[in-house]
C-alpha cells in the first residue's frame, strides 16, 4: 500500500539529484567560460605559406602574450582544417583562420560541412584584392574599354586566373556575370604561371593578387585598369575601383576571417574578438601583412557573418548561372 509513496519519493530524489546535476555542469561551464584560457589553443590554417597561414603565424605571438597561454598553428588543406574545426569541442581551444574558400567551396563541391551551421564567425582578418591587368601592349586602356570590346567581339579576349575556383577565377568571373560580357577562361597551375603568361602576351587580361601583380605594374610589365576592392587601396596605389571605372557595384576580395566550432560559448567569442582585433591593430603585424599584399580588417561577430552571407549570396548566384563545379 505504501509503494506508490515510496516510488513518487524515490522520483522527486532523481528531481533534486538531477537539477542538483544540471546546476553543477552549468556552474562548472560558467567556471570554465571565466578561466578561459587555461591550456594552450591551436589554430587551423591553410598549407605553409599561404594567406590564412600568413595571418595565423602573424598573430599567434601577440595573441599567446593577450592570452597568457602558447599558441600553436597546424597546417592543414583548407578544406581539411575547416573539417577538422567543424568537429572540435566548441570550448575556444580550437579556432580556425579560414579565407574564402571555407564558405565558397560548398558552392562549387561536396565538402564534409555546412558552413553556417558548422562555425561561429568570430571576426574578419584580413582581405586581398586583385588588379585588373592587360599586357602592356594592348590597346584597351580602362575598365570601360575592356568591356566594349568584350561585348563587340565576343569570346575574343581570354583571361589567365591561377587556378578553377581561386580568387583570381572568381573575380574575373564575377566581373563577366554582372558586366554581361564573354571572355574566355584559361585556368594555370598557380599565380606565378598565370601572371607569366600575360607577361609574355599569351594571353589578353588578369585578376591578379595585389601581391604578386603590383611590382610588375611598377615595372611597367603589364597594364593595371583597376583594383576590385569597393574602395582603393594602399596596396595599389592610384589605381581606381572596377566600380567606380565602369561596374558600378562590383567587388572581389579574398576575405580571411577567424572562426570557431559551432555552440561555442558567446563569452569565448567575445574574448577572441576583443584579442585577434588588438593582435591584427599591432603597428608590426599590420606592416608585415601588408607587405605580403594583405590589408587587415576588424569587425564584431555580426558584421562578419552579414559580409560572409553576402559575397556567398552574390558569388554563388554566379556561379549557379556559369554551371561551374569542381567535382
Amino acid at each position: 500500500m505504501h509503494l506508490p509513496r515510496l516510488v513518487s519519493i524515490s522520483n522527486s530524489l532523481s528531481i533534486l539529484t538531477l537539477v542538483a546535476e544540471m546546476a553543477y555542469c552549468q556552474s562548472s561551464a560558467m567556471s570554465s567560460e571565466n578561466d578561459y584560457p587555461y591550456r594552450p589553443i591551436r589554430i587551423l590554417a591553410s598549407e605553409p605559406g599561404g594567406n590564412t597561414d600568413v595571418v595565423a603565424r602573424a598573430i599567434a605571438p601577440g595573441l599567446a602574450s593577450l592570452f597568457s597561454q602558447n599558441m600553436v598553428v597546424e597546417n592543414r588543406p583548407a578544406i581539411l582544417a575547416g573539417a577538422t574545426a567543424s568537429r572540435a569541442t566548441p570550448d575556444g581551444y580550437t579556432l580556425l583562420l579560414g579565407s574564402s574558400t571555407l564558405w565558397i567551396a560548398p558552392l562549387l563541391q561536396e565538402v564534409p560541412y555546412v558552413f553556417h551551421r558548422a562555425f561561429e564567425t568570430i571576426t574578419l582578418a584580413a582581405n586581398s584584392p586583385n588588379i585588373v591587368v592587360m599586357h602592356a601592349s594592348s590597346s584597351i586602356k580602362s575598365v570601360k574599354e575592356l568591356i566594349e570590346v568584350a561585348k563587340l567581339k565576343p569570346g575574343a579576349l581570354n583571361y589567365a586566373s591561377a587556378s578553377i575556383g581561386s580568387a583570381s577565377h572568381l573575380g574575373a568571373e564575377l566581373f563577366k556575370y554582372m558586366a554581361g560580357v564573354n571572355i574566355v577562361h584559361v585556368p594555370y597551375k598557380g599565380a606565378g604561371p598565370a601572371l607569366s603568361a600575360l607577361v609574355a602576351a599569351q594571353v589578353d587580361v588578369s585578376f591578379g593578387s595585389a601581391g604578386s601583380t603590383y611590382p610588375h605594374v611598377k615595372s611597367g610589365r603589364v597594364r593595371a585598369l583597376a583594383v576590385t576592392s569597393s574602395q582603393p587601396t594602399a596596396l595599389a596605389p592610384g589605381l581606381p575601383t572596377v566600380a567606380s571605372a565602369g561596374l558600378p557595384g562590383y567587388e572581389s576580395l579574398a576575405l580571411l576571417g577567424m572562426f570557431a566550432p559551432a555552440k561555442t560559448a558567446a563569452s569565448i567569442i567575445s574574448r577572441v574578438n576583443r584579442e585577434v582585433i588588438r593582435a591584427l591593430n599591432d603597428a608590426d603585424v599590420k606592416d608585415r601583412l601588408f607587405k605580403m599584399g594583405l590589408d587587415t580588417m576588424n569587425s564584431t561577430p555580426v558584421e562578419a557573418a552579414n559580409k560572409i552571407k553576402f559575397d556567398t549570396a552574390r558569388l554563388g548566384s554566379m556561379i549557379k548561372a556559369a554551371g561551374m563545379r569542381l567535382d
